[in-house]
């Protein structure tokens, strides 16, 4: 069965065609739209993706040579409602003009079972952790539709950790890739940060902390940071997250 699969719950808009053998095609429109304001503003999201969804879906099915695919699938939730809503609407339209099965998606479950795509799957059950710009968590997997929280976060998550720690040093957005890179020329051991999950007693996360202390550090400098202390943060709070 080949599917043609679309994703649009945030600010990247995807399509990827997947059959038995794996992934055939795998496009992804990253929108800059949001740079200006250092962090995602739905509204632009949604629109951005109505922009670029027809294009997307387009190249992916001429790069795996697929006219008519045999069902298409799209994200349904969780996520940003407008941005959803674009891929969702277009996902129904194309499967209904094909006549093929439209299948929809809870974009969690579908990060929690990608591993599957792997060449060498895990074999159920399995613990995965789930870490999306939104959503971090971590589930015992039992089998498909079968699943369990073991722990979650309780405030922010990874990657908005990263995305508003990067604007505190006034890198540009998305952050997580800023930090990324300055980290190999930092020190993971220059500053210290709070652990949450470390004494919780539970396997919750908590993000809210290691923010507060960045901010706290930032302020205790004589002055704004230089390259190399800039590096030292973002090695110490990427080490922290």
């Amino acid at each position: 069965m080949i599917v043609l699969g679309i994703e649009t719950s945030c600010d990247e808009t995807a399509a990827a065609v997947v059959d038995e053998d794996g992934v055939r095609s795998d496009v992804i429109c990253t929108q800059e739209v949001h740079a200006e304001y250092g962090g995602i503003v739905p509204e632009l999201a949604g629109r951005a993706h109505a922009d670029k969804i027809v294009s997307t879906a387009r190249v992916a099915l001429d790069r795996a040579g697929v006219t008519r695919p045999d069902a298409v699938a799209a994200t349904a939730g969780p996520g940003l409602m407008g941005a959803v809503l674009v891929g969702l609407c277009f996902g129904k339209s194309l499967a209904a003009g094909w006549g093929v099965p439209f299948i929809g998606v809870n974009h969690l479950e579908g990060h929690l079972l990608s591993p599957l795509l792997e060449p060498d799957p895990p074999a159920f059950p399995f613990i995965s952790l789930v870490v999306s710009g939104g959503h971090t968590a971590l589930y015992l997997a039992r089998g498909v539709g079968e699943y369990s929280v073991l722990g979650q976060t309780i405030d922010d998550a990874a990657g908005e950790a990263f995305d508003k720690g990067a604007r505190m040093l006034g890198l540009p957005y998305p952050g997580g890739a800023h930090i990324d890179r300055l980290s190999d020329q930092g020190s993971i051991d220059a500053f210290s940060f709070p652990l949450a999950m470390k004494h919780s007693g539970d396997l919750d996360f908590s993000f809210s902390g290691v923010k507060t202390s960045l901010r706290q550090k930032i302020r205790a400098l004589d002055g704004p940071p230089d390259e190399a202390c800039v590096a030292d943060l973002c090695a110490s709070y990427q080490e922290a997250i």
